[in-house]
């Protein structure tokens, strides 16, 4: 989450259209999957779409909404509120996965969602709608996506990653090339989207959608509130978008819903074992 944090930034900075930026971005993290990508995920990726085709067609569409819909808001309306609506995942991700899976939520992860909400509700209380409602309702459509996504990984645990990731790649690409100009960017556009879409953005949902192979999607959620703290410094160091006095605050309260949610069931699972 820390890597994907910094799409919000390379998307201001690149100071692009969102669909050049998708399409950039998607062309540059296909390349990764196929490459670097059999570091974090060595399934063989055919194999796993002769098993699981309609999953991993489903969860290739449903990341491709989740990345068109994110960056575009990002160009919409404020990182903060943005990242502020993702942080909604956590409650969204277990909603989903004690509907689908069945998957019981904890009362420690019950209790630190509720926290995170908490200080979600205290960054987004003054700015919400500001400066379009767009924007607000594209990252609300990201969040649910992603919400629903994490309970496929997590019901196909042996189901290829980069398969599917690389599925979202080809659904970008294919949407977006109808109406991308991808060589009309200057040179500071084409750093920023390099950056984005050949390191943070895919290594990050790499290591992301291996996560609920490992721990429930109520706990692997818990961690998305990271990319709203971190979101909001990266906008504050080069954006000179400062976070005020409130968003700090909601901040605080969201680290330390995250600190409760992982750290300590940690430590229970530590002692479970001994």
């Amino acid at each position: 989450m820390v890597a994907v944090s910094t799409d919000s930034l390379w998307v201001r900075v690149s100071e692009a259209e969102a669909v050049d930026i998708a399409f950039w971005v998607a062309c540059c993290a296909l390349v990764v999957y196929s490459t670097f990508g059999r570091l974090l995920d060595r399934r063989p990726a055919m194999e796993s779409l002769r098993r699981h085709r309609l999953p991993l067609v489903g969860a290739g569409a449903l990341s491709s909404v989740s990345q068109l819909t994110f960056i575009t808001a990002i160009t919409q309306t404020r990182v903060a509120n943005v990242v502020a609506i993702v942080a909604a995942s956590p409650l969204l991700a277990a909603l989903c996965a004690r509907l689908a899976l069945g998957e019981r939520i904890t009362r420690r992860v019950a209790t630190a969602i509720a926290v995170t909400m908490a200080g979600i509700a205290v960054i987004v209380s003054s700015s919400l709608g500001q400066p379009t409602l767009k924007g607000d309702f594209l990252a609300l459509v990201a969040v649910t996506a992603f919400a629903i996504n994490m309970t496929i990984w997590r019901r196909y645990p042996d189901m290829s990653r980069r398969a599917g990731l690389s599925i979202s790649a080809v659904i970008v690409i294919l949407v977006t090339s109808f109406a991308a100009s991808p060589f009309s960017l200057d040179a500071r556009a084409y750093l920023a989207i390099a950056a984005m879409g050949l390191c943070f953005n895919p290594l990050g949902r790499l290591a992301h959608t291996n996560a609920p192979r490992f721990a429930p999607v109520s706990e692997v959620a818990l961690f998305t509130p990271i990319e709203t703290v971190a979101g909001t410094v990266w906008a504050a160091l080069f954006l000179s978008e400062l976070p005020g006095v409130v968003t700090v605050a909601g901040a605080a309260v969201v680290l330390a819903g995250v600190l409760y949610g992982t750290a300590a069931s940690s430590r229970a699972g530590a002692g479970s074992l001994r």
